[in-house]
């Protein structure tokens, strides 16, 4: 009988199933989970689940996780999905954006060629997690989709990685994902957020017992009572026994085959082994040849493993599935074994020379096919022979391939490759594949192991190669920086710089500038302005315009953030005008230049411009493959996202850096990320994610050392306890993040900023004099620092002072002085926050009619940009002064017409007036397609537009009245 030829049993698990379904029909996002240890069941009950699924008219599709190909970037997708998207009809992927068809064209073999859109870089994984997303909302878009995930134990890291992200933001859409797997074998991170996905009630989760004597009857017949102790209840074990049962086979544990990772009972494989041996010699030879090319496997190279003539293969392929060793799948010419462990028992029985040959041909005609290097570096690490040069070249162009999409299997296949590299080789050789492992490794949260790369490589690169014992140096201390090892990725950077010949050079100013931002992770940050100005100064005596750029930018940062404001200015002059005059392909030669620019701009106050040369960076990496920067560039966008009140449209791409940041196990990137993240959920009112994600920042950036990490996590932490009534709280973290009451330890430029919530936090108190101190320093700051933003905070600190002690007159003074500065440096909720001060002080004052006017003005940006907390509490105001609220939708755009639209919609439209395409407007905006396809929904709604040429006719005619008033 047929091995799980029927269910058995399962009635309460059959029963969830069709809920599900239900469920799905509904357009519910849903995700099962079935457990348990080989043979128990799993994968019979996900073929029932299948099947119930299409007899309802859904779609399903199936891939599994393979043993001996855990190596295949997200091999259990393209299993699951490559088949179906291949055969669809063409125009449904249309509706995909083109970015989004080029990411999955990284992913799926059917869509390698589609778009030409610009590839997301290393750190931006996220982007293809997204893309398989849409594509599953899209697949769902007419019927419900259920795919069926297999053996995921097995699955290789991007395919855990890409699950992961899926439970966590599930489709749009009817689409459920079922996942199979050993419980035992599942990688922590997976097992985690499938936990996470049951406990919030989107994920059904089956724990598989196994069969009771009753069931083992039914399921093989009256013999089951002699088999059932043996078997232990599991259905796989049961018809294995009952396949030879009647054979007189000798079923002693000499005669098992090797089964490695199954703890298989010696009977079973006893009775597994019978069964391989009377199979007819050819047959077995086919079948030995299939394990090695694969599960599923295709019938020409498992000729070619084999070494048959393909027409003695089928023939022999169709003995196998008579005996229901192999069965076919719904691709021609492919075929699955019945059960892994039967092929691993087979694989494990072939001879072992004899498989070195096997996956030698199996390499061989892959390259015939034309088959990348990731796809033939499986069976030539099987194969090759140490000191194998060209199976070196092999396995590096396959990490090469898999690096940006997968590193884990990137960083797999780079150490393949130094295990192969013969010992006769040079350092030069050695080195050039330590150091892309390490970065592999770094970018998968291996930051030990790429340590060990890293000095390994030190220690053999040759002392004459300046310019490798360099970026060795820089890329080992970045990796100590990671792991928290501060000083010794400074003593490290000073003790490179030592052993050059002249640190006027292009060395020795890339180590003055790791130097410069090292000051940063110490908080050092007259060291750091020390070590700019030394970087500074050695680039300018280069002829090289990229290295002067990096210097001068990093140098400007160095001034800045101590608040050299001065100083910082006439180099950001300097820096900024080099940078901008760089092409981009001069400046992918030396990115950092633009991503120290907009940090440094951060740290001056010069938003606009920080965001203009992030967006660069952002384009350029991703037109490069680049990702090294995207860390510090999103936390470049966040504070200016934030500081310009575009809080809605913050939260899609602040989710995918969060998620980018997972990803690479980098502490300070996921701090950074979700520090923004929480200061925009504050913003938005949404203090259940303001205060996950801060107390998330706060505690992945400790490393038990002051840093200016987590003293920025610190400080979204102690807003959003402030916000949720905790003032001791807050003020006990915000004066230790930062070396006391008066924060001497916070960047200079935004100590007002750190001070201003400490004021309100020791009101709240009642302590008075700590408020009066508070504002003091931050007033004290402000006046060193001399820019208008830090005066503002300082000035609002001092307005909230002012209002508790009794002083409404200078509350209302101060207060419309730090909103006119916010409103003039396009910051409009720091302005209505300040207008909501000097108007609370107004009506202490009796100016109650400029009173109500200020707080309705505040209160109507509050509205438009979301802030619906601080939104309330100016409504409360008006209240009390007996006016009547009414709440108005778009109240900075009231009217019809292009005067309806909001001031994003109104920038989007004049895009389209420009023909620019949704992809073209999502890039220059940094949106992403669907924002943009949402806004255009709402002008078209709002214009009374039936296309795009009737947008563009409107705003042109609305410009020139405009002018013509």
């Amino acid at each position: 009988m047929p091995a799980a030829s029927r269910l058995v049993g399962r009635a309460a698990e059959l029963a969830a199933v069709d809920e599900l379904l239900t469920e799905l029909e509904r357009g519910t996002p849903r995700a099962l989970e079935i457990l348990g240890p080989a043979g128990i069941g799993k994968s019979r009950l996900l073929a029932e689940l299948g099947a119930r699924a299409d007899a309802r008219g859904h779609v399903v599709l199936s891939g599994a996780g393979a043993e001996l190909e855990q190596d295949l970037p997200f091999w259990v997708f393209v299993d699951a999905l490559d088949p179906y998207v291949a055969a669809i009809e063409p125009r449904r992927l249309e509706r995909l954006d083109p970015i989004v068809r080029a990411e999955l064209g990284d992913v799926l073999p059917s869509l390698a060629q589609a778009g030409d859109a610009a590839r997301g870089a290393l750190h931006e994984r996220h982007r293809v997690h997204r893309a398989m997303r849409e594509l599953l909302e899209q697949l769902a878009a007419t019927k419900p989709l259920v795919v069926v995930l297999d053996d995921f134990h097995w699955a290789d890291p991007a395919s855990t990685d890409l699950l992961v992200a899926l439970l966590h933001r599930p489709p749009a859409a009817g689409v459920l994902l079922a996942v199979a797997a050993r419980p035992r074998q599942l990688p922590a991170r997976l097992a985690s957020a499938l936990d996470r996905a049951h406990r919030a009630g989107t994920l059904e989760r089956f724990e598989l017992a196994p069969l009771t004597a009753e069931e083992a009857r039914e399921l093989v017949g009256a013999g089951a009572d002699a088999l059932y102790a043996e078997a232990g209840g599991n259905p796989f074990y049961l018809e294995q026994l009952a396949r030879v049962g009647g054979r007189g086979a000798d079923r002693s544990p000499a005669n098992a085959v090797e089964v490695g990772g199954v703890d298989v009972p010696p009977m079973v494989a006893a009775a597994l082994a019978e069964d391989l041996r009377l199979l007819p010699a050819a047959a077995r030879r086919v079948l030995d040849g299939a394990s090695v090319a694969g599960d599923p496997f295709d019938v020409d190279l498992a000729a070619a493993a084999a070494d048959l003539p393909e027409p003695d293969v089928l023939d022999a392929v169709d003995e196998l599935g008579a005996a229901d060793f192999v069965r076919p799948t719904d691709v021609p010419r492919r075929f699955r074994f019945r059960h892994p462990i039967v092929r691993r028992a087979v694989y494990e029985a072939t001879p072992g020379g004899w498989r070195i040959a096997a996956h030698a041909r199996l390499a061989r005609a892959l390259a015939e096919r034309g088959a990348t290097a990731t796809a033939r570096a499986h069976h030539v690490e099987r194969s090759a022979r140490p000191g194998d040069l060209d199976a070196v070249t092999i396995l590096r162009q396959a990490g090469d391939e898999s690096r940006a999409r997968a590193p884990a299997t990137a960083a797999r296949w780079y150490e393949a490759a130094l295990r192969l590299l013969p010992a006769s080789a040079g350092s030069g050789e050695r080195v050039a594949l330590l150091l892309p492992a390490a970065q592999a490794l770094t970018a998968t949260g291996r930051f030990a192991r790429a340590h060990e790369l890293l000095l390994e490589a030190l220690e053999i690169a040759p002392p004459d190669a300046i310019g490798t014992r360099t970026e060795l140096a820089a890329s080992c201390a970045r990796v100590e920086h990671l792991l928290g090892r501060h000083e010794d990725a400074h003593d490290r950077l000073v003790a490179a710089l030592e052993q050059l010949p002249d640190e006027v050079s292009v060395e020795g100013v890339s180590l003055m500038v790791e130097l410069t931002i090292d000051g940063t992770h110490r908080m050092n940050y007259p060291a750091m302005h020390a070590w700019g100005r030394r970087a500074a100064e050695a680039a300018r005596r280069l002829d090289d315009d990229g290295v002067r750029a990096v210097a001068l930018a990093a140098a400007t940062r160095g001034a800045a953030v101590p608040g050299a404001t001065a100083e910082a200015e006439a180099l950001h002059a300097e820096a900024a005008a080099l940078v901008d005059g760089l092409s981009d392909a001069e400046l992918a030669r030396r990115l950092d230049a633009a991503a120290y620019l907009s940090g440094a701009e951060l740290y001056l106050h010069r938003f606009a411009e920080a965001r203009r040369h992030a967006e660069r960076v952002l384009r350029v990496s991703r037109a490069t493959g680049q990702g090294q920067q995207l860390p510090h560039v999103f936390a470049t966008f966040g504070t200016c996202w934030h500081l310009a009140g575009r809080f809605a449209e913050a939260v899609e791409p602040l989710d995918g850096a969060v998620e980018a940041a997972r990803l690479t196990g980098n502490a300070q990137a996921l701090g950074w990320s979700l520090y923004a993240r929480s200061r925009i959920a504050l913003a938005l009112g949404d203090l259940d994610v303001a205060l996950s994600t801060a107390q998330e920042a706060f505690d992945v950036t400790d490393d038990g050392a002051p840093s200016h990490h987590h003293s920025h996590a610190a400080f979204a932490l102690a807003e959003a306890w402030l916000e949720l009534g905790k003032p001791q709280r807050a003020a006990e973290l915000l004066e230790a993040c930062a070396g006391g009451p008066e924060m001497p330890m916070a960047a200079a430029a935004f100590r007002s900023l750190f001070l201003e919530p400490l004021v309100r936090a020791r009101l709240e108190l009642g302590d008075v004099a700590g408020a009066q101190r508070a504002a003091r320093a931050a007033g004290e700051s402000a006046d060193a620092v001399g820019m208008p933003l830090a005066g503002a905070w300082a000035d609002r600190a001092r307005a909230e002072l002012a209002l508790a002690t009794g002083d409404a007159a200078e509350a209302a003074t101060v207060g419309l002085r730090a909103g006119d500065v916010f409103a003039g440096a396009d910051a409009p909720v720091e302005a209505a926050r300040a207008w909501t001060i000097a108007g609370r002080a107004l009506a202490e004052a009796g100016e109650r009619e400029r009173a109500r006017e200020l707080l309705q003005r505040a209160a109507d940006v509050f509205q438009e940009r979301g802030a619906v907390r601080h939104r309330d509490r100016a409504e409360r105001e008006l209240r009390r002064l007996g006016h009547r609220v009414h709440r108005r939708s778009a109240p900075a755009s009231a009217g019809t017409g292009v005067a309806a639209l909001t001031k994003r919609e109104l920038e989007i439209a004049r895009l389209i007036v420009d023909r620019r395409t949704n992809r073209q407007i999502a890039e220059a905006l940094f949106l992403s397609p669907k924002t943009v396809e949402t806004h255009i929904r709402n002008i078209f709604a709002k214009l009374g537009a039936d296309s795009r040429v009737e947008v563009a006719r409107l705003v042109e005619r609305a410009d020139r009245m405009a002018e013509a008033g």
